[in-house]
């Protein structure tokens, strides 16, 4: 919540992360205004011309703030260069993917867990004693388990997680749909009929019984 500024890294290379790749520049872009994490949009532009000089710029979509890098070194590879990051690349695919998902599920676990105990902290108090304990054991677990490397452990505590969130959806709407039960119920008997109304019939006259008036 409340990041003021965002750092911008420019990487080259072949590899899924990047500390497994070459630095060409970083900078920041600041002056954000304070939202709640997830709220900022940031488009990150690449521009390189026909000389080989990079210009990446990073602008906040909410406040029109930009900032920029001009890297001037990118190139300069040899075929031998792009050739051996090519082959290391794909050497160690299958590592870098479980690398990956492993980073992917410590972000989810990580949003997750904020989104629940911001969600129980404003409805807490509709949730019965033992549900309100149980969402917050899934909590304390999924942080118990958020700086692991453990990737099946860290998606178990992401599932249970979800499980136990439900049950404040649940509270949240389930009293809603309780407090119409009363106005239901009294659309299901006989109309009551107004005190001022008068029953009455009518008969539509004959064609011989208006030629007799």
């Amino acid at each position: 919540d409340n990041q003021p500024q965002v750092q911008i890294k420019v990487m080259q290379g072949e590899r899924e992360m990047a500390a497994d790749n070459k630095n060409l520049g970083e900078f920041d872009l600041v002056g954000l205004p304070p939202a709640p994490r997830g709220v900022p949009q940031i488009e990150v532009a690449f521009d390189i011309d026909a000389d080989g000089i990079l210009n990446v710029s990073a602008k906040d979509k909410g406040t029109g703030k930009e900032q920029n890098i001009v890297i001037r070194s990118c190139g300069g590879l040899s075929d031998d260069d792009i050739e051996r990051m090519v082959s290391d690349a794909e050497a160690n695919a299958e590592a870098d993917a479980q690398k990956r998902q492993v980073i992917e599920s410590k972000n989810e676990i990580d949003s997750l867990i904020y989104s629940t105990e911001k969600t129980l902290g404003e409805h807490g108090d509709k949730l019965e004693a033992e549900a309100k304990e149980e969402v917050q054991k899934a909590i304390d677990e999924a942080k118990a388990v958020k700086d692991s490397d453990d990737l099946d452990d860290i998606k178990a505590k992401i599932s249970a997680l979800q499980q136990s969130s439900l049950k404040i959806g649940q509270a949240v709407y389930g009293q809603q749909g309780s407090g119409g039960d009363d106005a239901g119920g009294a659309d299901g008997g006989e109309e009551k009929k107004d005190d001022d109304t008068v029953d009455a019939e009518f008969k539509e006259k004959s064609d011989d019984d208006k030629k007799k008036d």
